[in-house]
C-alpha cells in the first residue's frame, strides 16, 4: 500500500505473496474467520485489499482448513509450528504462555543498548525464540532478527530497549536487569 505521493507509510504490508500469506495466517492465528469474506475484511483493516480469487488460492496453498470451534461453528485455521500438522487458533494468552515458557528454558542473557535488546540463547535456539517473539503479542517490540545464539530485538520506542529486556528476563523467571557498570568516561 503507497500512499498518492508514492511513499509507504509504516507497518504496511507490501503487496507481495510472502507478505500476504504472512498476514493471512497472522489473521487467522488471532481470532476466528469464519467466511473468506470476513477474512478479506481483516486483512483491509490491514491496508490489503485481495480477491476472492486469490484468498481461495492462498488458503489452499497454506494448507489452511475448517475445523469446529467449541462453540460448534466452523473456522478457518493453519497448521501450526514445528512440524505439528494440527491446525490451530492461538489467541493471546496462549502466544504469551508459549513466549514465557521458551524464555524460561533458552533466554541466557538480556542486554540493551537504545532501543535495541540483545537475547543470548544456547546454540541453535535463536531462532525458534525470535520465531516466538514474532508470533507474540508483546508490546513494543518492531520485530528480531536471529542468528546461531543471539537474538536481536528492536523495540518501538527509541530509549525503549531496558523496558524490553526487563519484560524478557522477567518472563524467564523473574531475574533483574543489570546494567552494565564499567567506566563510561
Amino acid at each position: 500500500m503507497t500512499t498518492a505521493d508514492g511513499v509507504t507509510p509504516p507497518g504496511a504490508v507490501p503487496p507481495t505473496k510472502a507478505a500476504r500469506h504472512a498476514a493471512i495466517t497472522r489473521a487467522l492465528v488471532r481470532e476466528p474467520i469464519r467466511s473468506q469474506g470476513e477474512l478479506a475484511a481483516a486483512l483491509a483493516e490491514e491496508g490489503l485489499h485481495v480477491t476472492q480469487a486469490t484468498l481461495s488460492r492462498d488458503l489452499v496453498e497454506l494448507r489452511a482448513v475448517r475445523i469446529r470451534l467449541p462453540d460448534r461453528t466452523l473456522a478457518y485455521a493453519v497448521p501450526g509450528e514445528g512440524g505439528n500438522r494440527t491446525p490451530q487458533i492461538e489467541d493471546a494468552e496462549q502466544l504469551a504462555a508459549r513466549l514465557a515458557r521458551l524464555c524460561a528454558e533458552l533466554l541466557v542473557t538480556a542486554e540493551a543498548s537504545g532501543n535495541l535488546v540483545v537475547l543470548r540463547t544456547p546454540p541453535g535456539a535463536a531462532q525458534f525464540l525470535a520465531s516466538a517473539i514474532d508470533h507474540s503479542v508483546m508490546p513494543g517490540v518492531l520485530g528480531t532478527i536471529a542468528g546461531d545464539d543471539t537474538v536481536l530485538v528492536i523495540s518501538s520506542e527509541t530509549d525503549g530497549g531496558q523496558a524490553v529486556a526487563q519484560r524478557f528476563l522477567d518472563l524467564a523467571g523473574g531475574r533483574e536487569y543489570a546494567r552494565d557498570t564499567k567506566d563510561e568516561t
